[in-house]
């Protein structure tokens, strides 16, 4: 028969405190929490099966050994730091780049680190070994440089030192999206669409990234044998789930705007007036959406978003893309001949104004193109049909004159208006594209108009959902 030994309570003899004591259905073993429990054997095994071990809330252990994980730090980094083995690290570089130092190496060392603020793009986070430890076999340091990235680093030896175990570049991240009101609103899948022809306001309400098209008025010409005028400054951005190549401009820029709730001003600036008399011509105003300001496009012999043509001279064609942005918002306009030779076309957001010629006035420069997807459906009816599908050209320059015969100048894909012939008037630039207006030529002493450039127009575009 097996003995038994039956009892609720054991206690000290020195002081008659419980070692093991049975209230309810707990089982408590030990005499206070400053003395240790040692349990002595080959083996030792804890609860049973199904059942839990658990680690009581403040306690810590020693002697387990890690399981391949960190304890993730959760106040952030924003400066140089010495990383400990067995610890996460979130760091912050939006204010500046800077280092985490690794520590001395040893046999199964583990660190990580993750962008905090998705930064490591614009400020990087430099890895340093220490000493002469290595990063994959090499003692140098390791630069993180893109958004969201995260790594964990484990030293196997010498001769390897630090090796990246996990490289995440997913990125998660809760996902916010732009709602606004303004303008004439298009909706296109995920997408929305404001187009501003006038002026008004784009009220944002949630803010988030958002993708802009600023075109300024196209410049205006006079009656007396005038040059071909500058288109308005081209301006776009292509950052929110891009549109590809071909059907996007050269010129769009991959940064858009990050907007915030307030209502943002919108100025969609005017073609430059017709002149009726000599000597002085109309500058296109400008466009203007936020931070973004597109120039007015130039008169004959003006700088602007794109340069107006030379008359007269001979006389170079203006400057464009003045002031200077990156990407250029504009092109220089074309040489002008000597009096009663061909003048030069205004320039265009995608081509510089042609030279005039003794028998014809220059061309104007061809515009730049956005994407039909960029606007919507309704896309045909803004901007002007061009050689690349699914486009629609904006900010042609205009067509250069000659007088008193000969060929005027073929205004620019664009909106660019075409030279007038001989003594006859040229064509304005067409409306909310951007378009120079056509040069002009004399009529026996008579003024007529010069022709007018064409208004500017503002695009917005985001993920609503």
């Amino acid at each position: 028969m097996t003995s038994k030994i039956k009892v609720d309570n054991i206690n000290k003899v020195s002081d008659d405190s419980n070692i093991i004591k049975k209230c309810g259905t707990t089982t408590t073993i030990g005499s206070g929490a400053s003395n240790p429990i040692v349990v002595d054997g080959s083996a030792i095994t804890l609860g049973r099966c199904g059942g839990t071990v658990a680690l009581a809330s403040g306690a810590t252990q020693t002697g387990f050994g890690r399981t391949g994980t960190v304890d993730w730090q959760t106040t952030s980094k924003t400066a140089t730091f010495t990383a400990v083995s067995g610890e996460g690290y979130f760091a912050n570089t939006s204010g500046s780049a800077f280092n985490m130092n690794l520590p001395a190496g040893s046999a199964g060392a583990i660190v990580s680190v993750a962008d905090y603020a998705e930064t490591f793009n614009s400020n990087n986070l430099t890895i340093v070994p220490n000493g002469t430890d290595k990063i994959g076999s090499q003692n140098e340091n390791a630069v993180l440089n893109t958004k969201g990235q995260s790594v964990t680093l484990v030293y196997v030896d010498g001769t390897q030192g630090w090796i990246n175990t996990m490289d995440s570049t997913s990125n998660v991240r809760g996902q916010t999206f732009v709602a606004a009101t303004g303008g004439t609103i298009i909706t296109t899948g995920n997408f929305k669409t404001h187009v501003f022809t006038g002026p008004g306001t784009f009220c944002v309400s949630s803010g988030g990234s958002l993708d802009y098209f600023v075109v300024a008025g196209g410049g205006g010409t006079n009656w007396d044998r005038d040059a071909g005028a500058g288109a308005g400054g081209f301006r776009l951005s292509n950052s929110v789930s891009c549109v590809p190549a071909p059907t996007m401009s050269p010129l769009s820029n991959p940064t858009g705007i990050c907007a915030t709730v307030q209502g943002y001003p919108i100025t969609v600036g005017s073609g430059g007036a017709a002149i009726a008399s000599g000597g002085t011509t109309n500058p296109g105003s400008n466009s203007i959406f936020s931070s973004i300001t597109s120039a007015g496009g130039g008169g004959s012999k003006q700088t602007g978003g794109s340069g107006g043509g030379g008359r007269c001279g001979p006389n170079a064609g203006a400057a464009g893309n003045t002031p200077p942005v990156s990407p250029p918002q504009g092109n220089n306009g074309g040489l002008g001949l000597a009096y009663n030779l061909g003048t030069g076309g205004g320039g265009g957001a995608g081509a510089v104004g042609a030279d005039g010629t003794p028998g014809a006035g220059g061309a104007g420069g061809t515009g730049s193109f956005l994407a039909d997807t960029f606007i919507g459906p309704t896309a045909p009816s803004y901007g002007t049909p061009g050689p690349v599908g699914s486009t629609r050209y904006f900010a042609g320059g205009g067509g250069g004159a000659k007088y008193p015969s000969g060929t005027g100048g073929a205004g620019g894909t664009g909106g660019g208006g075409a030279a007038g012939v001989g003594q006859g008037v040229g064509t304005s630039g067409t409306v909310n594209t951007g378009g120079g207006a056509g040069g002009s030529g004399a009529n026996g002493g008579t003024a007529p108009n010069g022709a007018s450039g064409g208004s500017g127009i503002v695009i917005i575009r985001y993920k609503f959902q």
